[in-house]
């Protein structure tokens, strides 16, 4: 299972320039809370706050410190997991932060110096990122379970009454360009049309017109429009015309029946239970390693 809060952590940083000019780092460093052995300087405070402003992050120096805390935190563990990260992933991590802003490595750089932060702060935090990843894949994902009865319950949810029908198609295509001659033709088709015994038959009347045999679909595989379109209409119908990239094109219904098949809705489902389980616990973890971390403030 996919654990996301990296990639989020990736796109919600958004870096700025509207800063007030770097002032000068202090060149000494006072330990402000020290984390099951692990000290934050008031340095680091500092920097991590700077970084927050760049990022429009209003949570101030208490939200920094706070901040700081659960990254020491995360790393405490991530040691007793004997889980290490090395400086080439923290490197990649920030080779693709500079990807999603647009710019180069060197130029994100030299926007955190405007913004008088150093690159260290940021790497600081991604190391935390990457490090409490693997926190979460090795001691929280094996341990997610998602029940059949809760996809079942939520797909049935989902399910439209459009969508409890299971076809057996074919598409009639008009092949070519020129949408609007070729939609006249496929509408005197569709006119023409008795079923799908003669639809090859009928073709044949056609220039560059194709049968294709889709087989058989059921509504949560198709496109909304078509599912809702097809939902109110029998066997032997045929779809309006639709421009398609190689044409236009049609659907016939050859067969038609009731199902309410939960397959494809509960493979969307169960990833997006699963994520939302697998955030439950892992911030049910964070918050039980906080509640047992050795926390001294000075």
């Amino acid at each position: 299972m996919t654990f996301a809060p990296l990639r989020r952590a990736f796109g919600a940083m958004i870096l700025g320039l509207a800063v007030a000019g770097a002032a000068t780092l202090p060149s000494f460093a006072a330990t402000v809370v020290t984390v099951n052995g692990l000290t934050i300087s008031d340095v680091q405070v500092d920097q991590r706050l700077r970084l927050f402003r760049m990022e429009g992050n209003k949570g101030g120096r208490n939200g920094a410190l706070d901040q700081l805390i659960t990254e020491a935190i995360q790393m405490s563990e991530a040691k007793r997991l004997n889980i290490t990260v090395s400086d080439a992933q923290v490197d990649e991590a920030l080779l693709q932060i500079a990807r999603n802003l647009k710019v180069s490595q060197d130029r994100l750089v030299q926007m955190l110096s405007q913004g008088g932060v150093s690159t260290d702060t940021l790497k600081d935090r991604l190391r935390a990122s990457i490090a409490w990843n693997a926190v979460g894949e090795r001691a929280v994902a094996p341990n997610v379970q998602i029940s059949d009865l809760e996809l079942d319950q939520r797909a049935a949810q989902k399910v439209s009454d459009y969508q409890k029908f299971d076809y057996i198609l074919k598409e009639i295509i008009f092949v070519g360009s020129g949408a609007s001659g070729r939609s006249s033709q496929a509408s005197n088709y569709r006119s023409k049309f008795s079923g799908c015994d003669g639809a090859v038959q009928l073709s044949l009347a056609y220039t560059d017109a194709a049968v294709v045999d889709i087989g058989r679909r059921h509504a949560t595989q198709l496109p909304e429009a078509m599912a809702k379109e097809l939902a109110g209409m029998n066997v032997g119908g045929i779809t309006k015309p639709r421009v398609v990239e190689n044409g236009v094109s049609m659907l016939a219904i050859c067969e038609k029946t009731q199902a309410e098949d939960l397959t494809f809705v509960k493979d969307d489902l169960r990833a997006e239970v699963g994520g939302d389980s697998m955030k439950a616990q892992v911030d049910a973890y964070l918050a039980q390693l906080r509640k047992d971390a050795k926390i001294v403030y000075n």
